[in-house]
């Protein structure tokens, strides 16, 4: 589906004029304002500092906005969500069965209960072979996916996502990406994704939303009108390079507003 398209979408969650200051004094973000529609693909693209990371620890409630709101769909205080972290964060004395079932088993359902919807999430990231595996055996994108699986266990309506497949090798990365366009259309979820790459945060989302630092503020927000699914055919295309440059060129005037 295109970006175009995006117009009957329903809205699920809204930060409106949301501010937030540590220390008292160091602002993070200045009146961040986002519409997430049910199905967006939405990158955060800015240089660091620039807020990108704080904007998800907000919406995943694991931190307070010192000003303005985030409103749910329903009026709900937080919705239905997966975390990724930059690094996969496993837990090394556990099985990669036992990585999946945590978001369960935090909810009080033994392994047998969902046993199929673990072993239904290690298929769809490639590693229904590795479940009676441990994290020290596998590789960095193995671990990657690992995570994705638990994040996604849950069938979760928003999955967030901060630099996932920054510490991974280019070949690796562009796979991921392949793979999680196809977990997210098989599932149906919307992705709040933060990226530092240009090229990544193009050739996976609807919406590039461009953040400047000190303080952390929206400046534009872009839209990729290119249908899904998106291939290599696209990777390599005239209008995938046109909007790498105008991406590009946004970040590039982010950057010089605090200059």
């Amino acid at each position: 589906m295109s970006a175009s398209a995006a117009g009957h979408r329903r809205t699920v969650l809204e930060m409106q004029g949301v501010d937030k200051t540590f220390g008292g004094d160091v602002e993070a973000l200045r009146a961040m304002s986002l519409t997430v529609n049910d199905g967006d693909f939405i990158s955060l693209l800015g240089p660091s500092g620039c807020g990108k990371s704080t904007a998800l620890r907000l919406i995943a409630g694991l931190s307070e906005p010192s000003g303005g709101r985030i409103v749910w769909e329903g009026g709900h205080e937080i919705g239905d969500l997966g975390v990724v972290f930059q690094e996969p964060t496993l837990m090394p004395w556990a099985t990669v069965a036992d990585n999946v079932w945590l978001p369960f088993r935090l909810r009080g359902h033994s392994y047998n209960e969902v046993r199929d919807r673990v072993l239904e999430a290690l298929k769809l990231v490639g590693l229904e072979r590795f479940q009676k595996s441990y994290p020290r055996e596998l590789s960095g994108g193995m671990k990657m996916r690992v995570s994705i699986a638990r994040a996604m266990v849950t069938n979760p309506r928003i999955i967030l996502m901060d630099e996932p497949f920054a510490a991974l090798d280019e070949i690796t990365r562009f796979k991921l990406n392949d793979d999680l366009l196809m977990l997210k259309d098989r599932i149906r979820c919307t992705v709040i994704f933060v990226t530092h790459s240009v090229f990544e945060s193009v050739f996976m989302s609807d919406r590039i939303v461009v953040m400047a630092a000190r303080p952390g503020r929206v400046v534009r927000e872009l839209s990729v009108d290119a249908p899904y699914p998106r291939t290599e055919e696209f990777r390599t295309s005239a209008e995938y390079a046109a909007l790498c440059r105008s991406a590009s060129e946004a970040l590039r005037e982010a950057m010089g507003e605090h200059a």
